[in-house]
């Protein structure tokens, strides 16, 4: 997975959402961007007739949204988000021409589907669920560095006896809701509107941002280790580096997760805190 510095990304909510075509027939990129450019709020920065000039452009442009076609020559739509990291894309909205796709598309993160061929209605549908979801990550992004600041300011985090630290998390089924132990918790990754929380091999869904779950656990001993992901110090075993130098904590469990630029240092700080 690619750990490029990003380019300077558009901060303020209220800038323009910029855009990646990736399609490799040329009426359908051509399609895309004609209803594109219809909407003010909307910038396309490029169009890419493959997998492997989009993950070159995804990595250089740093889009904040990219509508990939599934089916492709040679890389396909899901070995471009394999090839740049789940936690490293940005929002997606996936197309394609077989339906068969739709459940893989959402394992993959990907805020919207559109199946081939679609009306003007339905991308404008999904369009409007992909700029929503910008602008949240942009919100969160933003809350981050607030509460950093704050943080910095005030002489370092909460402190760890706070006594508004929560114990349990609720995790909302069908039917019921149950309480799952915070010091029971192994990671818990960003998935758009939601947090997938990871605990003893299973893995619970919660409506409620990862900036939000960042903020509330940092004084039990969890850990920011990259934009779409959060750790438990308790569960790292080791933090390794790979032959592409990236830096991966290794779990109890055998769970891999790299770590953002930085965070070695926030991880090991805590680790040490825990000893």
């Amino acid at each position: 997975m690619f750990d490029q510095p990003p380019p300077n990304r558009p901060q303020s909510t209220d800038q323009k959402v910029r855009v990646i075509v990736i399609d490799d027939e040329p009426l359908a990129r051509e399609g895309v961007r004609a209803l594109l450019s219809s909407d003010p709020e909307v910038d396309v920065v490029d169009v890419c007739a493959s997998g492997v000039s989009a993950v070159r452009k995804i990595v250089e442009l740093s889009p904040d949204l990219v509508f990939l076609d599934i089916q492709m020559p040679g890389m396909n739509g899901f070995d471009v988000v394999r090839t740049i990291g789940a936690q490293d894309m940005p929002v997606v909205i996936f197309a394609t021409a077989y339906d068969r796709y739709a459940l893989d598309a959402f394992e993959a993160h990907a805020v919207e589907y559109l199946l081939k061929p679609f009306s003007d209605e339905r991308f404008h549908e999904a369009l409007s669920r992909g700029k929503l979801a910008v602008r949240e990550r942009r919100m969160a992004e933003l809350g981050e560095k607030l509460s950093a600041l704050l943080q910095t300011v005030a002489g370092g985090g909460p402190p760890a006896n706070n006594p508004a630290a929560p114990q349990r998390l609720a995790v909302r089924g069908a039917r019921s809701t149950y309480f799952l132990a915070v010091e029971d918790i192994d990671w818990i990754e960003g998935a758009d509107y939601y947090a997938s929380v990871h605990s003893a091999g299973k893995t619970h869904l919660v409506r409620e941002s990862l900036a939000s779950l960042a903020e509330r656990l940092g004084s039990q001993g969890f850990v920011r280790v990259h934009r779409s992901a959060i750790v438990n110090a308790r569960r790292v075993k080791e933090i390794v580096s790979t032959p592409r130098r990236d830096q991966v904590a290794v779990l109890r469990d055998g769970t891999r997760i790299r770590l953002a630029r930085g965070a070695r240092a926030r991880l090991e700080a805590q680790l040490r805190h825990r000893e």
